[in-house]
């Protein structure tokens, strides 16, 4: 909305007033219009003197510029310095984003609270890009106190997802659901209308549930957050991804795909780093399609190969290249992928161990398991194995164990036999037993005699109603409206046969439903 006012403004207005063109810029780049950004920093800039100042406005010959918010053109310098870092950042420009950030930093007086949150913020991305996530976290996380003193509670509901992804990198899932728990919770005391930024916590804890084998929750939280609205634009590919992986965890691979190419389309570039590319998903799913040439068209493209210079920004991409290189190996029997897949394999490995993301780490020591069983070693291939079972099990990981299908399955049935990981390596093995049936038509056995099964969303209601809440307490909780709970309810009751509360808790309950 504010981008579409500036450019219906004049030029020559905007030019004359350094404060909006900043705000021009700041515009741009969250619509990702990033060529554009630089003219008007230029135009901002050259409202300062050489040293940088505003005490002394200097003067073009042909224009004069007009201050309209004093306080602001104050913090016309600090103000260039973020907007500069945030170019920077949504460029892809670390050493930029670090340097520019340092800058707005020295740049902002200490009362400056939403000048100093948003550089300590935009620090903390670049940390998180340059895989420094410890020290990332900790920045960012500062740069949110400031905001929330600045009272800009959005910017810190927004914040708490890139907190809750920095965790979950770090392998540290139980954090991270916090981060999504407390975000939910400021959420809830803005009142209505929610923050925009809701819908993509649900999103995240979507992710969550999926890795912890909860595929039912996990499809309940994407519906809820399709129910709540689209997110911020940046995020709105998240979803499709979210759901392309619970197809992918349900068996469903050309729907995984479908909706990777629609996560394609959706994709504009936000201030995050995106470390985990969408065509390296796509790639994943083709491998375990057996689509070999696919995925080996996708290294090419992608110009990857086992001898690069190892980053945090291109870890997934090189462990997708890990991956691919194994199933070639395994459809082919090629000795050079095996042999190219083992120390690129132990070089991610010991990148990922020095920066501390044990996300990582656990999906490296799995993948080096099942290269070694590939290989026919699979004594050599329980050590890593053995690690990466150690590491999971306190966060509850399943899928980065399931996914892998058979090959996994028999690693663990030998991992078990030896007593590694006892009832964690036997609680993997019985998620091995059949895939989830997709949430949104899954039947309780005993709801078999329904002419019209229940949604997740309708059984998510009635267990409310059974927990004694009103209408509108269950509309709060779950973030939609009244309107849409009594529907909701009026459904329910239809496929149920019932005519109130008691009736329809009776009637759930006798069918298993709650």
């Amino acid at each position: 909305m504010l981008l579409g006012l500036l450019q219906a403004l004049p030029d020559e207005l905007v030019r004359t007033r350094p404060v909006l063109s900043v705000d021009y810029a700041i515009s741009l780049i969250a619509s990702g219009q990033l060529a554009a950004v630089d003219p008007r920093l230029q135009d901002a800039e050259r409202w300062l003197d050489a040293t940088g100042n505003t005490s002394e406005r200097p003067e073009s010959p042909s224009v004069e510029m007009v201050v309209v918010n004093e306080e602001e053109f104050r913090f016309l310098p600090s103000s260039i310095a973020i907007a500069r870092t945030a170019h920077a950042q949504a460029l892809g420009d670390v050493p930029g984003t670090a340097k520019y950030a340092r800058r707005a930093l020295d740049l902002s007086p200490e009362e400056d609270h939403l000048g100093r949150g948003a550089a300590g913020a935009l620090l903390g991305l670049a940390s998180w890009a340059s895989g420094d996530l410890e020290a990332a976290h900790r920045t960012f996380a500062d740069g949110l106190a400031r905001l929330q003193l600045a009272g800009n509670i959005s910017d810190v509901i927004s914040g708490m997802l890139v907190l809750a992804e920095i965790r979950v990198s770090q392998g540290r899932l139980h954090e991270a659901a916090s981060r999504y728990q407390h975000a939910l919770q400021l959420a809830t005391e803005q009142g209505d209308p929610v923050p925009p930024v809701t819908p993509d916590v649900y999103t995240g804890l979507s992710g969550l549930s999926r890795e912890q084998n909860d595929l039912e929750a996990a499809t309940q939280h994407l519906l809820t957050s399709e129910e709540l609205g689209a997110g911020l634009p940046e995020n709105r590919y998240r979803w499709c991804v979210a759901m392309a992986r619970i197809r992918e965890a349900q068996g469903d691979l050309d729907g995984a795909l479908d909706m990777l190419d629609e996560a394609e389309r959706a994709y504009t570039r936000g201030y995050n780093p995106n470390v985990r590319p969408i065509a390296a998903f796509k790639t994943r799913v083709w491998v375990a399609q057996g689509e070999l040439a696919d995925a080996l068209g996708w290294a090419r493209e992608q110009g990857l190969s086992v001898e690069d210079d190892l980053s945090y920004l291109r870890e997934f991409e090189h462990i997708t290249l890990a991956r691919v290189l194994i199933a070639r190996y395994q459809s082919e029997r090629r000795e050079r992928s095996i042999h190219e897949a083992t120390p690129l394999l132990e070089r991610l490995l010991a990148a990922a161990e020095e920066g501390g993301r044990t996300g990582s780490v656990i999906e490296i020591l799995v993948l080096e398991a099942l290269d070694y069983h590939a290989d026919g070693d699979i004594p050599r291939g329980l050590a890593p194995l053995q690690r990466a079972l150690t590491l999971a099990e306190p966060e509850g990981y399943v899928r980065v164990f399931v996914d892998e299908g058979e090959p996994m399955r028999d690693l663990l049935h030998h991992a078990a036999a030896d007593g590694i990981a006892g009832a964690f390596t036997r609680r993997l093995l019985a998620a091995f037993d059949g895939p989830a049936p997709p949430a949104s038509t899954a039947r309780r056995p005993d709801a078999a005699a329904l002419a019209e099964p229940l949604t997740p969303r309708e059984i998510e209601v009635l267990r409310l109603v059974a927990a004694g809440l009103r209408n509108q307490q269950i509309a709060d909780q779950l973030f939609i409206s009244l309107s849409t709970v009594k529907r909701h309810i009026a459904n329910a009751y239809s496929k149920l046969g019932v005519r109130h509360r008691t009736e329809a808790v009776a009637r759930a309950t006798e069918l298993n439903l709650l």
